[in-house]
């Protein structure tokens, strides 16, 4: 089978999604459709290996703290007729470092994926292997302190080859591919201006909450990883049909039992073999004719800034490239921390000392993210993007409450309008709304700006859907439409098109697509 041929079978998931479009896995994952989940209860202990912490943090701390109830009660809201988590055991026992890998080895599905993995996906396994290399130590003092397998680090390969930044075709985001209920519902900020899916030491605590709830739910790792992907409801249904079938089968084996049912989908079957084959093979890279470059371990210093600083205030303030610090802040999507509250950004290590300082003798324009401007009678978002050179997508990010008049599409007359500062823009993140939920929830919205030429008709074809459709969802009378004007043309109803602001960022048919 070619690598193309392979790029529809390789399973990325994390409560069932496709494959990441930002940052690929070694090959993509088959679709697949949600099931419900619930995350996991217990927080693991914080390891502090990652980095050292120079200044207070008013601002969530790195790690996910939540409580058991409050996880399984936002888990029933967002997934619904989810499986309910089994007690609390206490501290989790202390695990080995290694899955139980050699057994498997020379399953059929196993020795197919390390075959690949060390033959025609050999190059791509080795550019993800070395960029999971930074945040392997952290990843894995964080696994062991939760008492699971480090070699539980791998499934972040096979989910998103080790790419803060990877995003889904069902928006599912990071290393650990988290979708945003599940995401919240274990701790982490998902909002307009953070995501901390996109955080490697915050994301992996959620994805180590979720595994150990599986864990503790299946006993066994391999059925945890294939709930991870496929999602607990799907595996506990599986097992308890087959109970007489599965009966004298113990451990891991299980899940190699269910998986010949026939009944997992073809990703999740899949998914297991690919982890231990990543496993193998990242084990012992010179076995399996593996190159591979180690880089430094993922480290930094943090400091304290007040609400709307601008990275590139930070980056001024401790000499360092710009670039430097959203590589070590990908979470701060919008090149600004988030506004009312102070906020802890991460700097290289030991750039902290003497910040506050430093940072409070910058000219007073550095450290303002954005200027003020009061719109006028008349005036479209085109036109104030031209006097303020601002492009007028960039204007919305900014301006999320922004009212602009429907029939017209002139802005009202009135409105301050934040004007974003040069330093923020070179810093932002062109990342659609992480609030969007493409699967999981009928009320999830897709909206689409009218640009210059386009029709009703042509725009209802672009979304598979009818103009009718479109006109009814949006109040519209005639079919008639201006460039600039927002149109809600997937989900939400009439009553949200007009009560709610729209999301931000685009999402395009691929991503909104398939349901899990």
């Amino acid at each position: 089978m070619t690598c193309a041929a392979l790029a529809t079978s390789f399973a990325v998931a994390a409560c069932q999604h496709p494959a990441p479009t930002t940052a690929p896995a070694p090959v993509t994952a088959a679709e697949t459709t949600r099931d419900s989940t619930s995350p996991a209860a217990s927080a693991p202990t914080e390891s502090t290996t990652a980095a050292s912490t120079t200044s207070p943090a008013p601002s969530p701390a790195d790690t996910a703290n939540v409580s058991k109830a409050e996880v399984s009660k936002t888990a029933l809201q967002v997934f619904g007729d989810s499986v309910t988590p089994a007690a609390t055991t206490g501290e989790a026992a202390e695990a080995a470092a290694a899955l139980d890998l050699h057994p498997y080895e020379t399953q059929e599905r196993v020795a197919h994926y390390v075959k690949l993995f060390s033959g025609d996906a050999r190059e791509r396994i080795e550019t993800r292997l070395e960029r999971g290399s930074r945040y392997e130590p952290m990843m894995r003092a964080k696994l062991r302190a939760a008492g699971l397998p480090e070699d539980l680090v791998y499934l972040a390969l096979i989910e998103s080859g080790y790419d803060p930044n990877a995003y889904s075709r069902a928006a599912a985001v990071g290393m650990w591919q988290l979708m945003t209920g599940t995401a919240r519902g274990v701790g982490l900020r998902v909002d307009w201006w953070v995501d901390e899916r996109r955080d490697p030491v915050r994301s992996t605590d959620a994805a180590i909450k979720f595994l150990r709830y599986l864990n503790d739910q299946f006993g066994s790792l391999y059925l945890a990883a294939a709930a991870y992907n496929g999602g607990p409801g799907r595996v506990s249904r599986g097992l308890e049909r087959y109970a007489d079938d599965l009966q004298g089968t113990t451990g891991e084996d299980r899940y190699f039992a269910l998986a010949e049912k026939d009944y997992l989908r073809t990703e999740t079957r899949n998914y297991v073999p690919q982890l231990i084959a990543a496993a193998l093979v990242a084990k012992e890279p010179t076995r399996y004719g593996l190159t591979l470059r180690t880089e430094p371990p993922y480290a930094y210093d943090t400091v304290t800034v007040p609400a709307s600083t601008p990275l590139a205030a930070v980056a001024r303030a401790i000499g360092a490239p710009l670039a430097q610090i959203v590589d070590l802040n990908p979470h701060v999507l919008r090149g600004v921390t988030p506004p009312k509250t102070a906020f802890v950004v991460r700097v290289p290590t030991g750039t902290a000392t003497g910040f506050d300082s430093a940072f409070a003798a910058l000219p007073t324009e550095l450290r303002t993210a954005y200027t003020r401007l009061i719109s006028k009678k008349g005036e479209t978002l085109p036109a104030i993007s031209r006097r303020t050179g601002v492009s007028s997508e960039r204007l919305r990010w900014y301006n999320p409450k922004l009212e602009i008049a429907k029939k017209t599409g002139r802005v009202v007359a009135g409105q301050t309008i934040l004007v974003p500062s040069a330093g923020v823009l070179a810093a932002a993140h062109d990342v659609p709304d992480p609030a969007i939920e493409i699967y999981g929830s009928s009320k999830s919205a897709v909206y689409h700006t009218v640009k210059r030429g386009e029709s009703l008709g042509l725009i209802a074809r672009r979304y598979h859907t009818t103009t009718g459709a479109i006109m009814r969802m949006n109040g519209l009378r005639k079919s008639l439409i201006i460039p600039g004007q927002r149109l809600l043309v997937r989900g939400g109803s009439a009553r949200a098109a007009k009560s709610s602001r729209p999301a931000h960022g685009k999402v395009s048919r691929a991503k909104a697509a398939r349901k899990r």
